[in-house]
């Protein structure tokens, strides 16, 4: 069953630290893990972003850089970046994913990002570290 709008945004904003932001215009919903310690000089990291309202709803997302290139090759709904440094992201058409499938995406996208975080703002966010699924 393909993910809604509606559970890929609460979904997203229910990880610690994340909010919605519209950097790029009303039309492009844009998800941030927010800096703990940071203001509005450290606006937080990018870990997914999309047209909340595209026909067919579709998602960019963080990727390992080594499994990217299997996940296109495994899924024809599954892309390069769209706009994005293609080694590091994909672009999910949601019509063709599963709801489950995206929903792991996006927490590894997730857990990519906070992985980058200095150690004590890993600590505020309360992330228990990256844990490969297998």
């Amino acid at each position: 069953m393909s993910i809604t709008a509606e559970t890929l945004r609460a979904a997203a904003v229910a990880m610690p630290g994340a909010y919605e932001d519209f950097p790029f215009g009303p039309e492009m919903s844009v998800f941030k893990v927010k800096s703990p310690s940071g203001g509005a000089d450290r606006p937080g990291k990018i870990f997914a972003l999309g047209d909340l309202n595209g026909d067919p709803l579709r998602v960019s997302l963080k990727c390992d850089p080594e499994l990217a290139p299997a996940l296109r090759a495994a899924h024809p709904g599954i892309t390069g970046g769209y706009h994005l440094n293609k080694r590091h992201w994909n672009t999910v058409d949601t019509s063709c994913v599963d709801e489950e499938m995206v929903l792991e995406m996006m927490e590894d996208s997730y857990d990519l990002v906070v992985a980058g975080l200095p150690k004590k703002q890993q600590e505020a966010l309360e992330w228990s570290g990256y844990v490969a699924k297998g």
